[in-house]
């Protein structure tokens, strides 16, 4: 029976249109609150002037626009708040290996 109910409880677990007819939003306001802290922590004064670099729109991360600027904000976001967490941590350069930074990234979370 290719409607019957087994085949919906599987999909249920997989698609976020499964979760409620609020899901597809989660991401946009995960960017907001990800967003207003980051306010907090003037990331404007203290991470992005220093590379001068553009603020962040409230929807930056949510939608893909631009993977390479993405991923490289991200990394320059991580390596500021790792160092404002009182590690020293060097600021990754716009063309180093993603796998190694992210390695990176990822080793110094661990160790905290």
């Amino acid at each position: 029976d290719e409607g019957g109910t087994g085949r919906r409880g599987e999909r249920s677990e997989e698609g976020p249109a499964e979760r409620g007819p609020g899901a597809a939003y989660h991401m946009f306001v995960l960017m907001e609150d990800l967003l207003d802290k980051l306010k907090l922590l003037s990331y404007e004064e203290e991470a992005l002037r220093r590379h001068n670099m553009r603020p962040l729109s409230r929807h930056y991360f949510a939608l893909p626009t631009n993977p390479g600027e993405q991923f490289f904000m991200f990394c320059t976001l991580a390596a500021w708040l790792i160092s404002k967490a009182g590690r020293p941590f060097e600021q990754p350069q716009e063309y180093d290996d993603p796998n190694a930074v992210i390695s990176n990234v990822l080793s110094e979370l661990r160790s905290f």
